[in-house]
């Protein structure tokens, strides 16, 4: 070998060497201390519609709300929400609230915050309006069910409530305890 080729196989193996040895001592980013998270992290929506169907897979009702994100794999967490029966349903009641949790495998829906149901009757006079802060409802069975305060509006006439049971295809209001009423006619 000539010693123009030893000199180039030593440079390049000082080059290598010095590389490799920068290379090992490199400082850790702030990015290499977080470990891998591999859990599921789920999924948001903004403006989402929710279709639940019947047990013949027709339109039962629907779920639009501002805001939707799975909170973990079997629940999802709705913020302005509005539930809707299909108009074929001939369900004319609106459920409306802050906040609502769905669970996967749960019929119910709990809703939270200001809950509005609202039955808009054939004139203004049929109007009946149920607040409460806490509600289950399941919409399969057309049942909503509470067992805080309720307040029921039925024109100028108000009732309230500790506990409620309706059922919503017969339009049949059960309530519970503590009823209280103001029936002007």
């Amino acid at each position: 070998m000539s010693p123009r080729t030893i000199s180039l196989i030593i440079v390049l193996t000082a080059a290598a060497l010095a590389s490799w040895y920068l290379a090992r001592d490199k400082k850790p980013d702030a990015t290499d201390d977080l470990p891998y998270d591999g859990t599921h992290r789920g999924y948001y929506l903004k403006s989402a519609r929710i279709l639940g169907t019947g047990e013949d897979g027709s339109l039962l009702y629907e779920i639009e709300a501002e805001h939707a994100e799975q909170a973990a794999r079997d629940r999802i967490e709705f913020t302005d929400v509005r539930i809707r029966y299909s108009p074929g349903s001939d369900i004319p009641w609106v459920v409306d609230a802050d906040e609502a949790t769905l669970r996967e495998g749960a019929p119910r829906i709990s809703l939270r915050g200001f809950v509005k149901i609202l039955n808009s009757g054939e004139t203004s006079d049929q109007d009946i309006e149920i607040r409460t802060q806490y509600l289950e409802l399941d919409p399969e069975q057309f049942i909503a069910e509470t067992e805080d305060r309720v307040q029921i509006r039925f024109g100028t006439r108000s009732v309230t409530a500790t506990g409620m049971l309706a059922s919503l295809n017969d339009d049949r209001i059960e309530l519970k305890s503590n009823v209280r009423g103001k029936i002007v006619p």
